[in-house]
């Protein structure tokens, strides 16, 4: 069973065995929402379905939330079965390059209760340059029994990042780059800034310079230093939406630091309400 990561050459040997779903998509100041899906139509990994991360990955945005809320657990279960998703069903999600998108529905199908979910390193990119075979045909919808199973505790709301912040022993790293946790920009959310107490871990960190995730062992070096003592299963992951948090979520997995949680709103739902505080600068650490 792979649960974090599967490798091009082990994923081309057994992908008739897995169910493998396309993860790409732009997320950006200049919205091209359906780029993904056009980047699939031209060319995708053999018997991959879309997953569209505004359509299929979250949920529908309302006045207090943020960019990208978690989907309702049973719609998302229907997808999932659309997609031919059981118990027993080993699935595999990529997206272009560095796994962001992916390590969304990762996420998501860990939080439903199913364990046998992995991202493939290095992405179509890396499919592409191993010379592997692609496809431009639409897998048939099938019939999976999937059944939800919501992990609640793998969540928190607003209300408890209000308050798990103020303490010594939980730790909220931000995935953003670190322009944005600072402040100097901000190219998608109308407030700039982060969360008091927050600190910085851009996801981009955890990878090498061919979009590969770094090996277990400096992952855990570079993501202890930023935990700075605090146990992982006393730490909680952010980002803009709920999207990039995730990449960190997968490479604290890889390191054998597990536990963690996701605050799904992130800092686009924390500026819905103007009373929550906002700083700047990189005093909160990163």
């Amino acid at each position: 069973m792979y649960t974090t990561l599967i490798s091009t050459q082990d994923l081309n040997a057994r992908r008739n065995a897995f169910v493998i779903v396309d993860c790409r998509f732009e997320l950006a100041q200049i919205a091209r929402p359906e780029a993904g899906r056009q980047a699939y139509a031209i060319s995708h990994i053999p018997g991959a379905f879309y997953a569209h991360l505004d359509q299929d990955l979250a949920g529908p945005i309302v006045p207090t939330s943020g960019r990208h809320p978690l989907p309702d657990p049973e719609q998302l279960a229907a997808i999932f079965r659309r997609w031919g998703i059981s118990a027993d069903s080993q699935v595999i999600a990529y997206d272009g390059d560095n796994g962001m998108f992916a390590s969304r529905l990762w996420w998501l199908l860990r939080w439903l209760g199913h364990r046998a979910v992995a991202v493939l390193d290095g992405g179509f990119n890396a499919w592409q340059k191993a010379n592997l075979p692609v496809s431009v045909e639409t897998p048939a919808t099938r019939s999976g029994k999937f059944v939800a199973r919501p992990q609640n505790d793998m969540v928190v709301s607003t209300e408890a990042v209000m308050q798990l912040v103020k303490r010594s022993d939980w730790r909220l790293l931000d995935a953003r780059a670190p322009e944005r946790f600072r402040g100097d920009v901000e190219p998608i959310d109308p407030v700039a800034g982060h969360i008091p107490g927050a600190r910085n871990h851009p996801f981009a960190r955890n990878m090498d310079g061919a979009g590969l995730l770094l090996a277990p062992q400096a992952l855990k070096t570079n993501l202890s230093a930023a935990l700075d003592g605090v146990a992982s299963d006393h730490s909680i992951m952010m980002c803009g939406s709920g999207v990039t948090a995730c990449h960190n979520l997968l490479a604290l997995e890889v390191a054998g630091l597990t536990g963690a949680k996701l605050y799904a709103g992130s800092w686009s739902e924390w500026i819905r309400d103007t009373a929550r505080p906002i700083v700047k600068g990189n005093a909160d650490g990163g």
